[in-house]
């Protein structure tokens, strides 16, 4: 059992390894998915692999894949039939506080995932109702409701009754190009559930507060995601209609969103703002084919590997 507990060490140690030179990294600019895709893949397979290399340390050698050894070892701590008597009693308590510490980590990770999804599930609903009473329909921008607010804004409340939201001082801003350019955005945001994407990594900021890795994640990919929602919106618009937009936000100061929504030019201040302005009007070529399949067999295998061990022996 000692190869997997190494083994899973590794995969948790290159995960946040990989995780720090990541958020440095200037390719996942030119190609979002495949990046977001290694970064859940991180999150994920770091999770799997710091539970396993604890559960692991607990896990009696005999048997087969950490789950069966957990389970053996804990039938007998309870039964005390299977702990053999000469066993020193300082390694049986190792072996308990490794299999404590665990599912400790386990419940944490499952309790700050569950938390975030019942924060950001009330937060939505609040502010779904404060819409329905506040704002208004315009024909200037079909399919989104205009807050009459002077401050520049633009956001999206993402859900199964999404929102698209517009201050009438966007409309004031923009003309009618650049407010089709940013609806294409918001529309790219709720159509395929990027708050979902951002879910993990805002529950390991809680889970882990004061780590700069964890923070690093979320920042990344949030960032990503508004890439992301800017080629789908370049699909739809001229690229520049959007890039305008983004400028005339950053200059006019636009408001954060309400938390639990997203924002088309408040992801993550001004720098990211010209970044993504830059990356709109001079698109860099994507990502080569070896890459793409070098980056998903990654992603697949830091999944993989200590989900395997959990189940087949080394």
């Amino acid at each position: 059992m000692l190869a997997t507990v190494l083994l899973l060490a590794g995969v948790a140690m290159t995960a946040v390894a990989t995780a720090t030179m990541l958020a440095t990294a200037k390719w996942p600019r030119r190609a979002p998915a495949a990046a977001i895709v290694l970064w859940q893949a991180l999150g994920l397979g770091w999770g799997l692999a710091a539970v396993g290399a604890l559960a692991a340390l607990a896990a009696r050698p005999e048997h087969g894949g950490v789950a069966g050894g957990v389970l053996a070892f804990a039938a007998g701590a309870v039964t005390r039939s299977a702990v053999p008597a000469r066993q020193p009693l300082v390694l049986t308590a190792l072996r308990l506080a490794s299999l404590t510490m665990a599912v400790a980590l386990l419940a944490l990770l499952c309790w700050v995932l569950a938390a975030a999804c019942t924060t950001a599930l009330r937060t939505r609903r609040r502010h779904r109702a404060l819409l329905a009473l506040l704002a208004r329909g315009d024909p200037k921008v079909p399919g989104a409701l205009v807050l009459d607010h002077p401050a520049a804004a633009a956001y999206c409340v993402p859900g199964l009754r999404s929102r698209i939201v517009i201050s009438a001082g966007t409309l004031d801003l923009l003309d009618q190009a650049e407010l089709a350019a940013v609806l294409a955005h918001e529309r790219a945001h709720v159509r395929e559930r990027h708050d979902l994407v951002l879910l993990p990594f805002t529950a390991l900021c809680r889970a882990f507060p004061r780590s700069g890795v964890a923070l690093q994640a979320y920042q990344a990919v949030a960032l990503l995601v508004e890439m992301l929602a800017d080629d789908r919106a370049r699909r739809a618009r001229p690229a520049r209609e959007l890039a305008s937009a983004l400028m005339r936000f950053g200059v006019a100061g636009a408001q954060a969103p309400p938390s639990g929504a997203l924002a088309a030019a408040h992801a993550g201040g001004q720098g990211e703002v010209v970044t993504r302005v830059a990356r709109l009007l001079e698109p860099q070529a994507g990502l080569s084919r070896p890459l793409w399949i070098a980056i998903w067999c990654s992603a697949v295998l830091l999944v993989v590997v200590p989900a395997a061990l959990f189940v087949i022996p080394l």
